[in-house]
Parts: C-alpha cells; sequence; structure tokens
C-alpha cells in the first residue's frame, strides 16, 4: 500500500488511516461532522495527493483532449479549468477528471486516484495525435483548502492577488516562496483552492497553512469529504458514474458539449438525449426514521425501480437524504416510493438532489 509525502504528518495529528484506492489516507481525525462544520463554516484542508496528473504536450494536444473528453476544450480559454468525462464508444463513463488548458499545447488532466491506471491505459490507446501523454502522478502532490475562509487564510502567503484568481481558473504562483500551481476548484461546494507542487513542498506548505489558519482552519480527512460532495450532488466515481452510467443519467449534461467536438461516445449520448434517457440520478429523501445507503434498492410498491448510489444523513441539514438511479416515470418531484433498509420498506420522496445550496465566489 503506499503512502502520500503527508502520511506522517497524519499520523502525528491522530488521524485514523485507509486504505482508499491503494494508498493509506485519514479518514477522519476528529468526527466526521465536525470536520464537515469546520469546512461549511471556516475552512478544511485536504490531502488529495493520491490523485492522478496527467500531461499532455505537443502541437495536436487540444485536438488529443478534445477526442477524449465531453466538454469544449476548443473553447477553453488559457489558464481555465473544464470539468467533464472521458467516455466509452457505448457512453458509458471511464473517469470524471479536471482539464486544466496552460495553452493549445500543453494540458494536464486531473484523474481519480482509483482509476489512474486504467485511464491511462484507456488515454494513451487513443492518442493518434501529434503530442505525447505523460503520467507524472508519482511526482506531484496536492492538498486542498476549502471553506469560506479558505481566501482569507491562504492570500496573505501567496504572491499573486488571490481576490483576482477567478472560479475554475488557475496560476502558477510562490506560496511563502515555493513554487505551486493554484486552481480555485474543489470538491466540496464551498469556495477554495487545489493546490499542487513539489512532494517536499506540500509538506512544509500543508504545515504553514495549519499554523497561518490557527483556529480557523482543520485536517480534514475523506470521510467528511464524501458528506460534503454528496450534499450538494457532486458525483463519485463508482457511485453516481461508472462504465454502465452514462453523463446524461448522471444529470451531467452541462459537462457533455455535443455540439461541439467530436469526442468518442458523443453518438451515442446524442441519441441518447433526442430520446431522452430511460433514467436519471435523482434525490430521495427519507420520510420514515433510518439510514440509506450505497446499494440499497428503490420500490414502487412491489416494483424494483432503481438503487441508491450515495445516502447519509446530511450534517447541514439534518435530513436523512440520497442520490439514487430511478427508472422514468418514477423519477417525478415528489413522488413517493420506498428503500429496502435491511428487510424492511422505508418511505422516501423524490426531490432536488442538491441538498445544500453551493457557496461558491467569483
Amino acid at each position: 500500500m503506499e503512502k502520500t509525502v503527508l502520511y506522517d504528518s497524519h499520523v502525528l495529528r491522530n488521524a485514523k488511516m485507509v486504505d482508499f484506492a491503494g494508498f493509506l489516507m485519514p479518514i477522519v481525525y476528529t468526527s466526521i461532522t465536525e470536520e464537515h462544520n469546520y469546512v461549511r463554516e471556516k475552512a478544511g484542508m485536504f490531502d488529495v495527493s493520491h490523485m492522478g496528473e496527467f500531461y499532455v504536450k505537443g502541437k495536436e494536444a487540444e485536438k488529443f483532449v478534445d477526442h477524449i473528453f465531453t466538454n469544449d476544450v476548443l473553447s477553453q480559454n488559457e489558464n481555465q479549468v473544464l470539468y467533464g468525462m472521458m467516455c466509452y464508444p457505448d457512453g458509458g463513463v471511464v473517469d470524471d477528471l479536471l482539464v486544466y488548458k496552460i495553452n493549445r499545447e500543453s494540458f494536464i488532466m486531473i484523474v481519480n486516484a482509483s482509476n489512474i491506471e486504467k485511464d491511462f491505459a484507456w488515454a494513451t490507446k487513443n492518442n493518434t495525435f501529434d503530442c505525447t501523454l505523460t503520467n507524472e502522478s508519482s511526482k506531484i502532490s496536492e492538498v486542498a483548502l476549502q471553506g469560506p475562509l479558505a481566501e482569507e487564510i491562504l492570500n496573505p502567503m501567496a504572491d499573486y492577488d488571490l481576490t483576482q484568481l477567478k472560479f475554475f481558473t488557475f496560476r502558477y504562483m510562490k506560496i511563502n516562496g515555493k513554487d505551486f500551481l493554484v486552481s480555485r476548484t474543489g470538491y466540496t461546494g464551498e469556495d477554495g483552492f487545489e493546490i499542487y507542487g513539489d512532494h517536499q513542498d506540500i509538506v512544509k506548505v500543508w504545515d504553514e497553512i495549519l499554523e497561518a489558519g490557527k483556529d480557523n482552519v482543520a485536517p480534514c480527512g475523506l470521510g467528511c469529504r464524501d458528506t460534503l460532495r454528496f450534499e450538494v450532488a457532486l458525483p463519485l466515481y463508482g457511485n453516481e458514474l461508472s462504465k454502465d452510467i452514462t453523463p446524461l443519467e448522471a444529470g451531467l449534461s452541462f459537462a457533455v458539449k455535443l455540439e461541439a467536438g467530436d469526442f468518442i461516445g458523443k453518438d451515442v449520448l446524442v441519441k441518447q438525449k433526442a430520446e431522452k434517457t430511460k433514467r436519471r440520478i435523482v434525490g430521495l429523501e427519507m420520510l420514515d426514521k433510518g439510514i440509506i445507503r450505497h446499494g440499497y434498492k428503490v420500490y414502487h410498491e412491489d416494483l424494483q425501480v432503481g438503487e441508491v448510489t450515495t445516502g447519509y444523513k446530511s450534517p447541514s441539514t439534518n435530513k436523512t437524504v440520497a442520490m439514487a438511479m430511478i427508472d422514468r416515470p418514477y423519477d417525478k418531484l415528489k413522488t413517493e416510493l420506498s428503500v429496502d433498509v435491511r428487510g424492511k420498506r422505508k418511505k422516501v420522496i423524490v426531490r432536488n438532489k442538491k441538498f445544500y445550496k453551493k457557496s461558491y465566489k467569483n
């Protein structure tokens, strides 16, 4: 099992370490709820050094990325970040990812830790363009500073005015004299930054941010990272996305530009949009007592009509809610369904899947 460069820092702070995508990662330091609330109210910092980074460089780098990525790379500005998917020819999702455009001949692709090898093999297989694709994941570490106080904490440490860094853009800058790539992105629904750098620089900046933030920033584990992303309906690969779930079924059409480019799987998604998906991910809210979990079956009377993809008692709303893949026509708002919770049927109602309002800046 691999360790990130921050492993010793996590152990020193008494984090509970677990296996995640082959890495020993902190799941929690104090409690998931406490860390969750810190991010919503102040700021939290996450070790996300297990994520994958691919570099694409060359004359046809832009054409290549546009070929394997669902969003519109050709219209993407320099220093802009786009969210989207790589798809199989049948429309299923290889992975969801972020694409950083340095210029038309230089891109960085940020992929999920559990999919690094699969993604790199897929991208390599489909690279028939005049560009090079390299897996730089082992050379780069990353932390994410998230929360309403993130800018206030980080700005005095940077040589770039972070108030000028727009949402989903990035810049190379120095933080306390060290070089980093910093983007105004994240996975929590709050304002914040993702910071990429050399291993030892990340170790140093992790400690420096915690020291600079003092009582306004806390180290956070992957446990609250999941509850935070879930509350604002951000998908997790393996739950809301997979090789068997298309981006349109997942409700991510905003990141699928069917009118631009000619990416892999486009023809299937064009047809799916025209004919309307036969199922889609919606929100569910519990009417009975109990907790809904991933994999629980959803029923309309005695007919199974779906399955829960993610479920929690939401720390920010105190409601028991879930995202679930539901067959049409049972996906309509206010439709009453039931979920099999350990052999007992519990009443739920279909609702908007965004359980908490995002709080982004710029």
